[in-house]
């Protein structure tokens, strides 16, 4: 999943900004983020019948999006998600994994109908192939030391405070423009930061929150560090995030889905999934 790591910290996507997704509260320890608006909800979208079952593909090697479950099946958000909305469609579905670089070719080939996996929806991706709204983003958190005391980030809490971050990142680009005063000191790894953070050789790290929520929930960190401040998705940096992706033709299927993630999200069945995938929220 390197080549993933590098399109995320390359900062690739459309130049427009989205506004910020609507986050809804499940516990005061984990926030659930809400990408669905309300006021678009329609008539019920029927799938269409193809008289078989709806191939996904997915690949096993992102937790907790799509990994390898203890059955070797493959199993983790994006996964449960797909088979959540098979439900709510009533229709039948199967789901492969393949290497990551290889899924958008097999679903250009026809080995598969629908990809669920963590592909970034770039304007390259969406000359090619259609993708339902976003069911994920890769937001920017800061992170620090919880004995610190150290403020909540703004520019001003910044001025002259160190920061990690990776060298040639988005990250790294949006703490220029945004934190000009802040100090920032480069890694060529993510490890290699988090544990500077944990050593107390930074004052904050600015990275993935993805990554900055595993990090910080697991053992490695040793309770040492968590996320601090809000969170930061500014498309032009961070891209638009990941949805289910279909071939062009396949535009009624692809409405359909729309719609049942939609309808997943109101039964609070994505709610369900988010907190058994991400006990520590990246938002």
């Amino acid at each position: 999943m390197a080549a993933l790591a590098a399109i995320l910290w390359s900062g690739s996507g459309p130049a427009w900004a989205a506004a910020p997704a609507e986050p809804q509260a499940a516990t005061p320890a984990v926030t659930v983020p809400n990408f669905w608006n309300p006021r678009s909800r329609g008539e019920r979208v029927e799938a269409p019948q193809t008289g078989r079952a709806i191939r996904f593909l997915t690949d096993d090697e992102f937790p907790p999006l799509h990994f390898a479950g203890p059955d070797g099946n493959p199993t983790g958000f994006a996964v449960e998600l797909a088979r959540a909305v098979c439900e709510k469609l009533t229709i039948t579905c199967t789901v492969q994994a393949r290497r990551f670089d290889t899924l958008l070719d097999a679903l250009d080939g026809r080995q598969g109908d629908v990809i669920a996996a963590a592909i970034p929806l770039t304007a390259n991706v969406r000359e090619k192939f259609l993708a339902t709204r976003p069911y994920f983003r890769w937001p920017a958190r800061f992170a620090a030391r919880t004995d610190k005391g150290l403020p909540v980030p703004s520019a001003a809490a910044l001025a002259g405070r160190s920061v990690g971050v990776m060298g040639g990142s988005a990250h790294a680009a949006y703490l220029k423009a945004f934190f000009p005063k802040a100090v920032p000191k480069e890694f060529l790894d993510l490890a290699a930061a988090e544990g500077a953070l944990k050593r107390g050789e930074v004052d904050y790290l600015f990275a993935d929150g993805l990554n900055l929520a595993l990090y910080v929930g697991g053992q490695e960190a040793e309770n040492c560090c968590a996320l601090i401040g809000g969170d930061y998705l500014e498309n032009r940096y961070f891209g638009e995030g990941i949805g289910l992706i279909t071939r062009q033709e396949d535009a009624a299927l692809s409405r359909a889905l729309d719609d049942a993630l939609q309808r997943v999200w109101d039964d609070g069945k994505y709610t369900e999934l988010y907190l058994r995938f991400f006990p520590v929220s990246p938002f």
